[in-house]
């Protein structure tokens, strides 16, 4: 039986291909090391690791679940509210089918804001991390049930080499097992 996820996921795969004929992975590799970097290397983990309690703020303007969250979505105040109150870090939904989000958003948040920006979306393909890393994004979401392990393994080095973090969603503890086996510095239970 077909979960949410999966059709999500499948919905994803499509968009991406429709986004590769657009950009290609050569054209986003050469838009990351042109831009100058505005944050430090690792700052969302580094943020994490602090003695302090963290906090995550999202930025979501729907849900499957909860259909239209905001029809006036202030996103860029929404990011600045959340810094102000002291968020560890913002995660931005970029998924615009299921929760209405936009890769600007995303974008216009990491301009506005010093502390890292976490990449929601249900990442498929290599080309999403790039991706991510230029539109200045800090992290990225990175779930198991999504990903076979070999996948994992070169989605994680691929964030580390382009200097960023990665939260790692784990539904079970199969699924924890194989964050811990792929080296995920960062996993959420959910």
């Amino acid at each position: 039986m077909k979960t949410i996820l999966d059709e999500i996921a499948e919905k994803t795969r499509e968009r991406i291909v429709k986004k590769k004929k657009e950009v290609s992975v050569e054209q986003l590799k050469e838009r990351i090391y042109r831009q100058p970097c505005k944050k430090e290397p690792f700052l969302f983990q580094k943020v994490l690791g602090q003695k302090e309690l963290s906090f995550i703020c999202e930025v979501k303007k729907a849900s499957p679940s909860k259909g239209v969250i905001a029809e006036h979505f202030p996103y860029l105040k929404i990011a600045e509210e959340y810094e102000k109150a002291g968020a560890s870090a913002i995660s931005c939904l970029t998924e615009p089918f299921y929760f209405q989000g936009q890769d600007s958003y995303l974008e216009e948040i990491a301009a506005k804001v010093r502390i890292p920006v976490l990449r929601k979306d249900f990442t498929v393909d290599p080309y999403m991390i790039y991706e991510a890393r230029a539109m200045n994004a800090d992290a990225v979401l990175l779930i198991c049930a999504l990903l076979q392990e070999e996948e994992l393994q070169e989605y994680l080095e691929l964030t580390e080499q382009l200097g960023m973090s990665a939260l790692v969603e784990s539904h079970s503890e199969q699924e924890i097992e194989m964050a811990i086996r792929c080296g995920a510095d960062i996993i959420g239970v959910k």
